[in-house]
């Protein structure tokens, strides 16, 4: 129980830094991190229900993280109000849909749609022009009517269902309207607030079985509150040092990092 304990305040930590840098909220941290844990430590019942639990329990911490990270990133004037908002609202309703969807798809088949969304995002940002090097624009591309709507919704869907926050999606298409790493990536957090709160609530409220000590619907508080004990302070020291890493290493470590992730996820599915 201390070595799972010590293992997610760690990953609390990564999950801090991501956030910060990369607008990820910690989805792409905290899924795997909890699903191994779950997997690794608990008996068949919490087993065949790991990657729900690991989704729901990475929406509660995106909830706090992205909302910190946000008034942070406010703060600092990095955050566009045209780019976030109605963007925002469509995602909520998306968001809602995606995450009644979740708790209705087996966990076999929530592990492969994850890694098939990573490996889908990693050929978009290698594969095509307009993420890796980007020209930036003194007047950047406004969103038009259609991505604001049905891609609000689509990222909210996809994004609660995974329980990732959306900033896979929304990080590259704010890229390619011609904004800067740092731009990007921090309105990617105020955009994951709703996701994380929409998903928070369905899994909380959501008709299940505990089969752990400390469990709200399928949110497993105790590895949520190690998590936010490591990414709190992580978030605070990070933002002071975003803005100096230079643009194209900003982008390609964006791209690593979510091999890593795949390579952990596939690894997952063949064991």
């Amino acid at each position: 129980m201390l070595t799972s304990f010590s293992t997610l305040v760690f990953f609390g930590c990564l999950t801090g830094i991501t956030t910060v840098l990369f607008g990820f909220g910690g989805g792409f941290v905290t899924v795997p991190v909890v699903c191994g844990v779950l997997t690794a430590t608990s008996h068949r019942a919490a087993e065949a229900d790991a990657m729900h639990i690991a989704v729901a329990t990475s929406a509660s911490v995106m909830v706090v993280n992205a909302t910190t990270a946000t008034l942070a990133q406010c703060r600092q004037g990095r955050l566009r109000r045209t780019y976030v908002w109605p963007l925002a609202a469509f995602i909520t309703i998306g968001a809602v849909v995606g995450s009644f969807a979740a708790t209705r798809i087996g966990g076999t088949a929530l592990r492969l749609l994850f890694a098939v969304y990573l490996l889908v995002t990693i050929a978009d940002s290698v594969l095509r022009k307009g993420f890796l090097v980007v020209a930036h624009q003194a007047r950047p591309q406004p969103l038009g009517r259609g991505t604001v709507t049905l891609g609000g919704t689509g990222i909210g869907l996809v994004a609660a269902a995974l329980g990732v926050g959306g900033s896979v999606m929304t990080v590259p298409l704010l890229r390619r309207r011609g904004l800067p790493m740092t731009e990007a990536t921090a309105m990617a957090n105020p955009l994951s607030v709703p996701v994380a709160v929409a998903g928070t609530l369905v899994y909380a409220l959501a008709p299940t079985t505990p089969v752990s000590a400390g469990q709200l619907g399928y949110v497993d508080l105790p590895a949520a509150a190690a998590l936010l004990i490591g990414s709190l302070p992580t978030i605070v020291v990070t933002r002071r040092v975003t803005g100096r890493v230079p643009d194209h290493l900003h982008s390609a470590a964006y791209v690593g990092l979510l091999v890593v992730v795949l390579i952990v996820m596939l690894r997952g599915l063949m064991w």
